[in-house]
């Protein structure tokens, strides 16, 4: 996997502009931050983060992946005041499940979730090596 950043471009936080990579794809449908027996485990925003992550590599897990093959990420959160409150707590949250890895990742506010009580949802992709 080669991270791409353009070259006269600052190196991000957080995250990564592009990468590039070989291998077998997995896709990981949005995970909220429920357990697994469908129950919503907080209305705490950073709670409900930190569980959809663990759904992310659950299912990445039982495909043969690591956190490290997580090449994209895309967040659906229902307000952008909570997901802001939540920044240290997500942040502890990155580090204890994911390292130092940062795919490509995009943030989108929507105006709210199947999932009455969700408040995020994670998809990701992820590249195993060849």
């Amino acid at each position: 996997m080669d991270i791409i950043n353009p070259r006269r471009w600052p190196r991000p936080r957080g995250y990564s502009n592009g990468i590039k990579c070989d291998g077998e794809m997995i896709f990981i449908a949005g995970q909220i931050g429920w357990d697994e027996t469908e129950t919503i485990v907080s209305d705490d925003f950073a709670e409900q983060f930190h569980q959809a992550l663990q759904n992310v590599i659950a299912v990445l897990e039982a495909g043969g992946g690591k956190p490290e093959n997580i090449v994209r990420l895309t967040g659906y959160v229902t307000s952008r005041e909570e997901y802001l409150a939540a920044g240290k707590l997500i942040g502890a949250s990155w580090k204890e499940l994911m390292g130092r890895s940062y795919p490509v990742m995009s943030f989108v506010i929507v105006a709210g979730l199947i999932e009455e009580r969700a408040k995020v949802e994670l998809e990701a992709t992820a590249v195993l090596p060849s």
